[in-house]
């Protein structure tokens, strides 16, 4: 990325990266490698990743927490808007908005899951984009197949699990794409996409309910298949 960055694209680009530090001197130290590596002297996006214990909200706002590294780098001009990302529990997520605003603090950006089982089990969708929208902070929906996991279910397409996120009111919706058929792939769902009828959402939403009820198919909620920093906690600082 930094190699193409460098060659004339980085001015057309919105540039986001994510750091685990959740120490002042480990998000410093995570920010300046990032930069270094992008081969850029700044992101228009950081964001705080994996906030996914009930304790990441503690340190990160701690006297010598990561914010306060995250703050200095913008106030260097190192990057742009601040946020952060989750994909573990809703009331995770709603923990660390509590604790930026009792520390005056408001993220301009929050990343999670947001899909047709989501719904239906530890819901983003109904217990966290509310506030988000409400908020007017920017909202970026990801693991709209939970890593083609919630496609081995077999209730639902790729198409409409990508139309089924870009219905919902969200700033942009992530999706994977490692090989062209799955940039054709994403191409088409963006091409194809229009607003959704109540009708159609509800018959998704039911086809979905009896698989999507206990988290099976998304296995970042129930499992710890998705949480590098469990697998490797020396990120954490």
């Amino acid at each position: 990325m930094g190699a193409a960055l460098r060659d004339g694209y980085r001015q057309k680009v919105f540039l986001m990266t994510k750091i685990d530090g959740r120490t002042r001197d480990a998000a410093g130290e995570q920010i300046d490698e990032s930069l270094k590596r992008l081969q850029t002297d700044h992101v228009d996006l950081m964001q705080l990743h994996e906030i996914i214990r009930m304790e990441d909200p503690d340190r990160i706002f701690a006297p010598g927490g990561a914010l306060e590294a995250v703050v200095a780098a913008q106030k260097a001009g190192k990057l742009r808007y601040i946020g952060f990302t989750g994909h573990k529990d809703p009331a995770i997520h709603l923990r660390m908005l509590d604790v930026a605003a009792a520390h005056g603090f408001r993220f301009d950006t929050v990343q999670m899951p947001l899909n047709v089982m989501d719904a239906h089990f530890r819901s983003f969708e109904h217990e966290v984009l509310p506030r988000l929208v409400r908020d007017e902070i920017g909202v970026l929906g990801m693991k709209s197949m939970g890593d083609g996991f919630i496609l081995k279910s077999g209730v639902v397409s790729p198409i409409d699990c990508l139309h089924y996120a870009l219905n919902l009111p969200t700033s942009t919706v992530i999706t994977g794409i490692d090989r062209i058929p799955i940039l054709d792939q994403a191409i088409e769902a963006a091409a194809t996409f229009r607003p959704m009828s109540a009708e159609r959402v509800a018959a998704l939403l039911a086809n979905s309910a009896t698989v999507a009820a206990t988290g099976t198919y998304e296995l970042f909620k129930t499992s710890d298949h998705f949480d590098s920093t469990a697998h490797n906690p020396h990120w954490l600082g």
